[in-house]
């Protein structure tokens, strides 16, 4: 891994924070802005330890449901089924978190090389910006997640698998799913980020030891754990006010531009 300079440091967990939780893929940022700037890749490591502050973020966040889901999944399996709403909750979000952890373990190693290529990044923004905006405008239907079964998380779950490709965006996959499901815009954005966190937290533990073994606790690693933290609540507030009461078009547009000045340096420099 090689460790970035504190201001790469800065901006990469600044673009981490903005970008983790809007529907624009924050692991297309991460990959693609050393790449635009010539600056030497810091590592699936670093990125990986970036989302350390977007878990502080989203425990912090969302603290009061993760104190229910808590102890939801205490009922869950002292009674060994799902005996009430808690529970329920809880047992949704372990269904959603296994098929994205099963994708990962098995294609580990493409996401880390083979998906990381720029021209796949442009083309997975572009088509599931189109995705995402074709279905939030013509989903009508608006439930709320208490109407939400099992199926549904379960369905939910499969798209996070799509997020290994850098350009699909987590968050853009699985708001994408909950709508197409038929939910409102609100309660698809706050399942997805309560989804994401069994998942963000198993990546850390299972890669930060191996960029604190190489760089040690230095300055940029802190300092881009930092900023992700802070810019990752910025995002989590605005998206959630903003979606109250508009759609998701705004992001499918941004991710067409970002992916046509992607095919454009693409194609200028040969990096295919």
């Amino acid at each position: 891994m090689n460790e970035p300079t504190i201001f790469q440091a800065f901006v990469l967990g600044a673009l981490q924070g903005l970008t983790e939780f809007l529907p624009v893929s924050s692991s297309a940022h991460l990959a693609l802005t050393p790449w635009v700037f010539g600056w030497a890749p810091a590592g699936l490591g670093f990125d990986l330890s970036l989302h350390v502050g977007t878990l502080i973020t989203l425990a912090w966040y969302f603290r009061a449901e993760w104190r229910a889901l808590f102890l939801g999944g205490i009922t869950l399996l002292r009674n060994r089924k799902v005996v009430d709403d808690p529970s329920r909750r809880a047992w949704f979000i372990v269904l959603a978190t296994i098929p994205a952890a099963i994708a990962g373990v098995l294609l580990e190693d493409y996401a880390e090389t083979v998906f990381r290529a720029p021209i796949i990044t442009a083309v997975a923004l572009i088509v599931m910006g189109a995705v995402l905006w074709l279905v939030d405008a013509r989903v009508a239907k608006l439930r709320d997640r208490s109407s939400m079964t099992w199926r549904d998380s379960l369905l939910i779950g499969c798209a996070q698998m799509l997020a290994l490709v850098p350009g699909v965006s987590r968050s853009g996959s699985t708001i994408t799913a909950g709508r197409a499901l038929g939910f409102d815009r609100t309660a698809a954005a706050v399942f997805s980020f309560l989804m994401s966190m069994p998942i963000i937290l198993a990546a850390a533990i299972l890669k930060v030891p191996d960029a604190v073994r190489e760089t040690g606790f230095s300055i940029p690693l802190l300092v881009g754990v930092a900023t992700a933290a802070i810019s990752s609540w910025l995002a989590i507030a605005v998206l959630l006010r903003y979606v109250s009461h508009r759609g998701y078009g705004i992001f499918a547009i941004y991710r067409f531009a970002l992916g046509a000045v992607i095919i454009g340096l693409v194609v200028t420099r040969g990096g295919w």
